[in-house]
């Protein structure tokens, strides 16, 4: 079996997700499993090619994951699909990116799914697919848990997905990633990892009604806003799809960093904590890595802005066991996303330019106090998030994130080099934002594969 996913040319991190999945199959299928990474460069003659020599007189089964809306994977994924092999959709909002958008039947002019594409679709986490895969072949095989299918007549299936279980978090083979070579497939080594925390993101543990307002090119002198349901930020398709299923016992989590690959030194490559309110619970974790005298060399954090600092007190006890480990500790990412706080409202940070400013001067100070076991720079690897244009951009909006990133220099440390255009998936709050606004106004907004369309004709940028 083959897990495919999208990658980005030139870069050398893990994919936890994919790689994990691949692991279970390994360890506890018949089947050899690899994840190859393939990005908008590689050849698809010589991807299909590799493909059939890996699989030889076996039926072909492929698996895709976390394709980030490449239409080219889609594509492929049919033309191996009509070829005869079996291909199956996983990984965050399969379920619906499989099924399509919310009525599409009712209106066309909406992303029309996946089922297509792709012979089922497996939402949930990656065991599910093992009872799958016991089954030679028929129909039966559908009926696995998170399993999601179509019949000759159109008419959709679905089996509701199984609770995450600790057991298969345990272990990640981390060899199992390969690119797309000269003349085969070939080991891919990576110099980054994740190590899995949290499932899902505490702010999307509960249901909040929010209104966010109309896009700033339909204002027609009076404020409009749609009230829906969030779950976390309003752009954000995995805290819809997780929501928030709480954290790992500290046996697996330890159990994961040990299993990481090593550097020529013998320490633990950087790894990724996921885990958005890390901090909390970090100096003990610390202070068992120490006591299993598991030799690590850098961990990366991805952090909101409120939680880190109210964490301000533990960052300092973490730095100093950090300084007495010879680890360094990274923040890799902050979403500040913007510095206007209307934009920050509409996005459902739950943060204000007040806060996301607070924190930038805490990473400051924390470079000052502790030199070599702090970074948060891009220049030492850092992205934070940076999301623009949006759809509620305006003159006062302008000028107040460039008023904000010239007097504080953000594009010194902080800012990347490109901004994000606000992606509004299909299956995120804002989906459903979009399409209360196309309803009341009865107007269309284009779709581009999963992706709504919100900017207007003639938007000087593209996806």
């Amino acid at each position: 079996m083959v897990i495919l996913t999208g990658y980005i040319m030139g870069e050398s991190y893990g994919l936890l997700g994919p790689q994990l999945a691949a692991t279970i199959i390994q360890e506890h299928s018949p089947y050899d499993c690899i994840v190859a990474a393939v990005t908008r460069e590689d050849d698809k003659k010589l991807l299909k090619q590799y493909l059939a020599d890996f699989f030889g007189r076996e039926k072909p089964l492929i698996a895709f994951s976390y394709l980030g809306g490449r239409e080219d994977l889609y594509r492929f994924a049919k033309e191996l699909k009509d070829e005869g092999a079996l291909t199956i959709l996983a990984g965050p909002q399969s379920d619906l990116d499989y099924l399509g958008e919310d009525a599409w039947q009712d209106h066309p002019h909406r992303f029309q799914g996946l089922s297509e594409f792709f012979s089922v679709a497996c939402h949930g986490p990656a065991e599910q697919i093992l009872p799958f895969l016991k089954v030679s072949s028929g129909k039966n095989r559908q009926y696995s848990a998170g399993m999601l299918w179509r019949n000759k007549k159109g008419a959709f299936f679905q089996k509701s997905r199984s609770p995450w279980n600790p057991v298969f978090l345990k272990k990640v083979l981390w060899n199992n990633l390969y690119r797309v070579g000269e003349n085969d497939f070939c080991p891919h080594k990576i110099t980054t990892a994740q190590v899995l925390w949290h499932i899902g993101c505490p702010y999307a543990a509960s249901i909040t009604p929010w209104e966010i307002d109309y896009p700033s090119f339909l204002a027609t002198g009076g404020k409009k806003t749609v009230k829906i349901p969030l779950r976390g930020c309003s752009f954000c398709d995995v805290g819809a799809d997780k929501g928030f299923f709480g954290a790992l016992n500290s046996e697996t989590l330890l159990h994961q960093i040990r299993g990481l690959p090593e550097k020529e030194d013998g320490r633990k490559i950087p790894f990724e904590l996921i885990n958005e309110n890390a901090l909390s619970g970090l100096y003990p974790l610390l202070q068992s890595i120490i006591s299993k005298k598991i030799p690590i060399s850098q961990i990366n954090l991805t952090l909101r802005a409120d939680w880190f600092i109210r964490s301000e007190a533990r960052l300092r006890k973490v730095l100093k066991i950090a300084k007495d480990m010879e680890i360094r500790i990274l923040l890799a990412s902050v979403g500040f996303e913007s510095f206007d706080s209307t934009i920050l409202a509409n996005l459902h940070k739950g943060v204000d330019t007040v806060v996301n400013l607070k924190a930038i001067r805490l990473m400051r100070e924390m470079k000052h106090e502790f030199p070599e076991q702090w970074g948060y720079s891009k220049s030492e690897g850092a992205v934070h998030g940076f999301i623009h244009p949006t759809p509620w951009d305006t003159y006062e909006t302008e000028m107040n994130n460039r008023k904000i990133i010239l007097l504080y220099g953000l594009s010194l440390d902080i800012l990347p080099e490109y901004s994000v255009p606000l992606i509004i998936h299909h299956g995120s709050a804002l989906g459903n934002w979009v399409r209360e606004i196309e309803t009341r106004e009865t107007i269309q907004f284009k779709r581009e594969g999963t992706i709504i369309g919100w900017w207007q004709a003639g938007d000087r940028f593209v996806l």
